[in-house]
């Protein structure tokens, strides 16, 4: 049998190089040196794009970056001319794949947020929904143009004039003003993390208040998933604030009931998420009020929920999960209940060094406040899986103070135990470690 064999030719050569596309010096920014898509000249004549400028200036410099003079005024004129000849030169150079360049939206003026602020505060003295609900979707249509535009919306006090809104109608009549406190939470939503911890007093004052956190509480329970979202969000951003904002939620009717729903028959990831960080903030207030949520919360059969959710989510929900279930261990209700669940030893042990560092701390904790109720039933158990050796590794890799006493102590008083193991055929509990 004769095999003919065949050399491959390689490839020829492209006849045609495609040059290079080369940017033109005055269309580049000299900030960033990217073609600009928004050029703006400052009073020292030199012309830059706004996103660049605009954050050159907010880094709290005050002068022209090319000539380093001082700058008598921030005013950004937009260059037209020079807009249209970036934009022609975009059309003509399609073909080497340049993106095409929109002419960019007239950034909203302070003063035109003020106006309408002005107006909308106008409109809650009066009552006015209709007129409010116009004045809020005009500022929501601003916020969703641009960054450097919800930057502006919100330095000139839009969530005060928010807050004060949203009480104002809460007061007078969820259903009656329905859509107009729906358009104001969804207005908000983008607001806070603009915002992050610095709501004034008074806007505390106003969405913290009765009737604002009832009003809360009730889309929770009778609105749609956006507006349960927007809600959601508007207590975990406001329950992060402090105390007193945790007692004031702590006196509406059904909450307990409403936030442990979302955690047994999720609707939302986010709801999710952001339930069990108020949860938190409820069990983990240092008044006496924690004491009857956290035992609340139990009766309800939280924690098994929560065993679950640790077992099947990701790692931000899992971290989430497991510093609530910590914190029912406080009490002797929530240990008990733990105890009780088959679950709970090889669920902890194993999301140790696994999902996070605070994640680690919550299950070191929950362990060392599990061992105060049956010692030796709950080390022994503990010991059949794996957590001595979780707990070596961890003070060997570093973890917190806190975390480190805990983890001694319970290494300490496992000590004792691991002797009467050595007998005891291993297979079993590690076909159940594999198992989660």
């Amino acid at each position: 049998m004769v095999f003919h064999w065949k050399r491959r030719k390689a490839p020829q050569e492209k006849r045609f190089k495609v040059e290079e596309l080369v940017i033109p010096n005055h269309f580049r920014c000299p900030i960033s040196l990217d073609l600009m898509k928004d050029p703006v000249t400052l009073s020292s004549g030199i012309t830059y794009d706004r996103e660049s400028i605009e954050t050159w200036l907010e880094g709290g410099n005050f002068t022209c970056p090319v000539t380093n003079q001082v700058l008598r005024s921030f005013d950004q004129i937009p260059n037209h001319s020079l807009r249209k000849m970036i934009q022609e030169w975009g059309v003509a150079n399609r073909t080497h794949g340049v993106e095409r360049i929109p002419t960019p939206r007239v950034p909203v003026s302070e003063a035109q947020v003020s106006e309408v602020l002005f107006r909308l505060e106008d409109s809650t003295r009066r009552l006015n929904g209709v007129g409010c609900l116009e004045l809020v979707r005009q500022i929501k249509k601003w916020g969703n143009e641009s960054e450097r535009d919800r930057r502006c919306v919100v330095a000139n006090g839009a969530i005060s004039v928010f807050s004060a809104a949203f009480d104002a109608f809460a007061r007078d009549s969820f259903e009656r003003n329905e859509n107009v406190l729906e358009e104001i939470l969804s207005s908000m939503k983008w607001m806070f993390p603009i915002f992050k911890h610095s709501l004034d007093s008074e806007a505390q004052a106003r969405l913290g208040s009765h009737d604002s956190l009832r009003c809360l509480v009730w889309f929770l329970k009778c609105g749609d998933l956006s507006v349960k979202q927007d809600s959601m969000i508007a207590l975990r951003e406001l329950l992060s604030l402090g105390q007193k904002q945790v007692e004031a939620l702590a006196a509406i009717d059904e909450v307990s009931e409403v936030l442990s729903g979302f955690i047994k028959h999720p609707i939302c990831p986010t709801i999710t998420k952001a339930s069990l960080m108020v949860i938190f903030y409820l069990v983990s207030s240092p008044s006496s009020t924690s004491v009857k949520f956290k035992s609340g919360f139990v009766e309800m059969g939280l924690v098994s929920v929560l065993l679950e959710v640790i077992i099947h989510s990701e790692r931000s929900l899992s971290e989430k999960a497991l510093g609530v279930f910590d914190r029912l261990c406080d009490c002797e209700e929530g240990r008990e209940e733990a105890y009780r669940n088959a679950l709970t030893f090889p669920v902890l042990v194993k999301k140790i060094l696994r999902v996070s560092e605070l994640a680690t701390q919550s299950s070191v904790s929950a362990m060392w406040k599990l061992s105060k109720n049956h010692e030796e039933n709950v080390l022994v158990e503990a010991l059949q899986v794996g957590l001595f050796q979780k707990l070596v590794l961890l003070l060997q890799l570093g973890c917190g103070e806190e975390t480190k006493e805990k983890t001694t102590e319970l290494l300490k008083l496992m000590n004792p135990y691991r002797a009467g193991l050595e007998c005891i055929d291993s297979v079993d509990f590690k076909n159940l470690k594999r198992s989660f």
